[in-house]
């Protein structure tokens, strides 16, 4: 019988928020964060035409992939791992004692695990089955899609002119031209600048489904996080350049 219930999963994992501060903008969207996610890997696991049972393990992975993140922001003040600890690893500690709130059977615990556990890495780990290898591709594309959904509607806010000003690294600059995802790197001087929003956009390099960049080009994602800003001179044809070969890698992949 199948052991997912992915309403009593959404209400225990509502609780276990709910034990933090919700007036708290951060975590509240954090919260949301989640919700939509986990629809999002349930519609690319559908789209690949997935068991039912897969897709509603997707969902669920979907919805608990982020369960550190409230326990760090708390503890913090950041959701920076750099800063921090690894929200992913700390994950499995919470899931090691609370997995069957969220999901009866065990027999999807390790694909749970490895999963949640690969989602923020740089690159997935190597070793795994053909299966955790899927359900970890799943949930690092569906975050990476609701990131950039966030980058169009949250990330910045009110700080898009004093981003649009700032420098683009050479180094961020040669990295996207040699269609690399952008690793981040700790932030000394705290400041939001351009390079923070181009490693998003980087992302594209680390997607892994065609029905991925399919969504990613109809809801015109690239071009409306650069929009939002208004370019000094000096960055404006590197910004071009930068549509240019972001446009033709998605054009490619979808």
């Amino acid at each position: 019988m199948m052991g997912i219930d992915l309403e009593n999963a959404k209400r225990e994992f509502i609780k276990y928020v709910e034990k933090f501060d919700l007036k708290e903008e951060h975590i509240e969207n954090k919260k949301t964060h989640s919700l939509r996610v986990m629809k999002i890997s349930e519609e690319i696991a559908t789209k690949l035409k997935l068991t039912q049972e897969e897709v509603e393990l997707a969902a669920l992975i979907g919805l608990l992939h982020d369960i550190a993140r409230f326990q760090q922001y708390t503890q913090f003040k950041t959701f920076r791992d750099l800063d921090s600890f690894d929200h992913g690893d700390y994950a499995l500690e919470i899931l090691e004692k609370d997995m069957r709130k969220y999901i009866k059977t065990s027999e999807y615990d390790k694909l749970i695990q490895i999963a949640i556990k690969n989602h923020n890495k740089y690159k997935i780990e190597e070793g795994l089955s053909e299966k955790e290898l899927l359900f970890a591709k799943i949930i690092r594309d569906a975050d990476k899609l609701d990131i950039f959904y966030e980058a169009v509607t949250m990330f910045w806010n009110g700080l898009e002119n004093q981003i649009g000003k700032t420098k683009i690294s050479q180094n961020v600059e040669k990295e996207f031209k040699e269609n690399k995802q952008i690793k981040r790197k700790k932030n000394n001087n705290k400041e939001p600048n351009i390079n923070e929003v181009i490693n998003v956009i980087s992302f594209i390099f680390d997607i892994n489904f065609r029905e991925t960049f399919k969504i990613i080009k109809e809801r015109n994602y690239i071009n409306e996080i650069l929009e939002r800003f208004k370019f000094s001179k000096v960055n404006e044809g590197k910004i071009n350049e930068i549509k240019t070969i972001a446009s033709n890698f998605i054009n490619k992949n979808s």
